[in-house]
């Protein structure tokens, strides 16, 4: 008969949790409770930055196909409308994201080097989006797409060192600028 038949293999563990059940000195428990802390923070930790991350390459891919509609001349000659590209970014950002916390910018500017780079978040961490607007342009024209989107943390201890808006918040965000392409009007 075999050496590792399911009564033997079992038996090893079974002797090591007897063991264990014998020691009553406390220093497993101890050791386990220095340990654990830290160990399930670096845990949740890398969780939430993995979300984040994974968020932001969602909303990122959703920014570039749909802006595509607006650089080829397709969200123009459809006739979209602000909550058209909306319900077009929520469509490739439904399996992360709530629809309610997107906001949209899309303009134009005269030149690539006239685009608004300034970051939308006032000093007292909330959102600035007062000079948002809706301008897909027509062709030729140098358009900024620029999508954000309010990222609820997770893990509020861990929050302060993720978050950039306040309410434990971080604000993602992706962005698009290009020449819309000479579409037929």
């Amino acid at each position: 008969m075999s050496r590792l038949t399911s009564k033997t293999s079992g038996q090893p563990l079974l002797r090591l949790f007897r063991r264990a059940r014998r020691d009553r000195s406390g220093a497993t428990a101890v050791e386990f409770a220095l340990v654990a802390a830290p160990f399930f923070f670096l845990l949740f930790a890398m969780i939430e930055i993995a979300a984040v991350f994974f968020t932001s390459t969602v909303l990122e891919n959703a920014v570039l196909e749909t802006a595509r509609e607006i650089r080829t001349g397709q969200a123009q000659a459809a006739g979209m409308t602000r909550e058209g590209f909306q319900d077009e970014v929520c469509a490739r950002i439904e399996v992360v994201g709530d629809c309610d916390r997107l906001e949209f910018d899309v303009r134009v500017f005269q030149g690539f080097n006239t685009v608004d780079q300034s970051s939308p978040v006032n000093p007292d961490g909330t959102l600035d989006n007062a000079s948002f607007g809706w301008d897909p342009g027509e062709a030729g024209d140098i358009v900024l797409v620029r999508v954000f989107y309010r990222w609820s943390l997770l893990t509020p201890n861990f929050g302060g060192a993720l978050s950039n808006m306040g309410g434990n918040q971080r604000l993602l965000s992706a962005a698009s600028v290009f020449r819309n392409e000479p579409f037929d009007d």
